[in-house]
């Protein structure tokens, strides 16, 4: 019988479950996370996101399943699984009277490396927090103790990091740094799994993506693939006369609208460009057009966004 724990995974999940009397929380969840990747967990509040991330973390050790980091079991090898893992979570977690760099350095002191000034120093620069390093935390500003909560996370060099929410209530600025950061850890090495209600965050940063509804894990895939299968593309044009209903009738295929007695907008699957053999509807709408002698005045076009589909996928799964 093969190994369910591949070697090639650094986070390996079988059959997870947590309940808290009559409330099922996480429900039979198997995943596995690859070494150098983002993986974006993504669910409405009360999901189990945040209770997936406990289990592993070594938050909650009184659940269903196993769990394992590296091949170690999270529960019988904690001390080797915690030194692996690193947690930046929803709510700061952190003195706000100990100085930035104290507080680093008591950080490194929970898993052996206190007296490792240089790690810490480089996290503040890397996090531009240098010239913070004398200040008492509560005297930073939100964005910066958001960055703090990173660095805390990173002083013992985890080989996978979880980002509980890393943005919430930070401002755009902010926020577009914080991508930057995410992406330069993962290009560094670390593997990294992300939750967040900014779906526009997941479709910018994440390899692949989970979404998980009332516990259960719906699908995992990569983005590419999340597109391919449930994107959308939508063509608008206006005319110069009013949109003739032979021609609304000719595009059928395309679930035509008409917006306005000018206007003619069509939509249709992503997977549409990719089949073989077949004509893409743009054409088809122009060659509509064009054997109906109507004339183009303005042309606009787009897709949806990973937005639309997790809540396609997420109300699929309504009971």
């Amino acid at each position: 019988m093969a190994d369910p724990y591949s070697q090639s995974h650094l986070l390996s999940i079988r059959n997870l479950s947590k309940r808290y009397g009559n409330l099922t929380a996480v429900d039979g969840v198997s995943l596995d996370i690859r070494p150098g990747e983002i993986f974006a967990l993504l669910g409405v509040n009360g999901a189990g996101k945040t209770t997936m991330i406990g289990c592993i973390t070594g938050l909650i050790s009184n659940f269903e399943g196993d769990i394992r980091v590296a091949g170690y079991d999270v529960r019988r090898d904690y001390q080797i699984t915690r030194q692996l893992v690193g947690l930046v979570p929803q709510e700061l977690n952190f003195d706000g009277f100990f100085p930035t760099a104290e507080t680093l350095r008591y950080q490194g002191g929970y898993f052996g490396s206190r007296g490792n000034r240089e790690r810490g120093d480089r996290l503040l620069e890397t996090f531009a927090l240098a010239d913070k390093a004398k200040a008492n935390t509560r005297k930073l500003s939100g964005g910066m103790k958001r960055r703090l909560m990173v660095c805390k996370a990173l002083m013992h060099q985890p080989a996978l990091l979880f980002l509980d929410e890393p943005t919430a209530g930070v401002d755009v600025d902010l926020r577009e740094e914080l991508w930057s950061y995410i992406s330069r850890l993962r290009d560094a090495g670390t593997t990294i799994v992300l939750t967040t209600h900014y779906l526009e965050e997941a479709e910018n940063l994440a390899d692949r993506i989970g979404i998980i509804n009332r516990g259960r894990l719906l699908r995992v895939d990569s983005r590419d693939n999340l597109m391919r299968t449930f994107g959308r593309r939508w063509i608008e044009v206006r005319l110069s006369g009013t949109v003739p209903r032979d021609l609304v009738n000719a595009l059928a295929e395309y679930v035509p609208e008409t917006p306005a007695p000018d206007r003619l907008r069509i939509t249709f699957p992503e997977s549409a460009h990719h089949r073989a053999g077949e004509e893409a509807p743009v054409k088809r709408l122009m060659l509509a057009l064009q054997n109906a002698g109507l004339e183009v005045e303005t042309l606009e076009g787009g897709r949806n966004r990973l937005e639309d589909i997790f809540r396609e996928v997420v109300h699929s799964d309504r009971p």
